[in-house]
């Protein structure tokens, strides 16, 4: 019934297909990365997307259970004369905070920006580092 109400009488203002109204985060004005997190046996490694964002408009900060990273990006051109006909570009601020899987150690982590993807080497605490046990019988 919903299906056949939506094909006669269309969508609707309170209906919007989603494309009709701007994204959530673009609306709050915050967005969040998305965000791998891979447990290898030695390190962890966390990589975020990143399109469009310069490393100078990063601030990431690692402690031994958690990552955080957090930015803004900004337009490059923007001119107080310009009139946008139509404006898309998610142009926010953001902020991510990642649980590890483990304790690391933040004196030995390192990151890189290669592609529009940050990515996040952080070495496992000595103690921590996975490894196989027997089962007995």
């Amino acid at each position: 019934m919903e299906r056949w109400f939506d094909e006669a009488f269309g969508r609707g203002w309170l209906r919007p297909r989603r494309w009709e109204w701007p994204a959530l985060e673009q609306a709050i004005g915050e967005r969040a990365p998305h965000v791998d997190v891979i447990d290898r046996e030695n390190e962890i490694l966390v990589r975020a997307e990143m399109p469009g964002v310069k490393k100078d408009e990063l601030d990431v900060s690692v402690n031994e259970d958690s990552v955080t990273i957090r930015g803004e990006t900004r337009r490059e051109d923007e001119r107080e004369e310009d009139q946008y006909y139509q404006c898309e570009i998610a142009r926010a601020a953001f902020l991510r905070t990642v649980s590890l899987p483990g304790p690391v150690d933040p004196e030995k982590a390192k990151a890189q920006l290669r592609d529009g993807v940050l990515e996040l080497t952080l070495p496992k605490v000595e103690g921590s580092k996975r490894r196989k046990i027997s089962i007995e019988e």
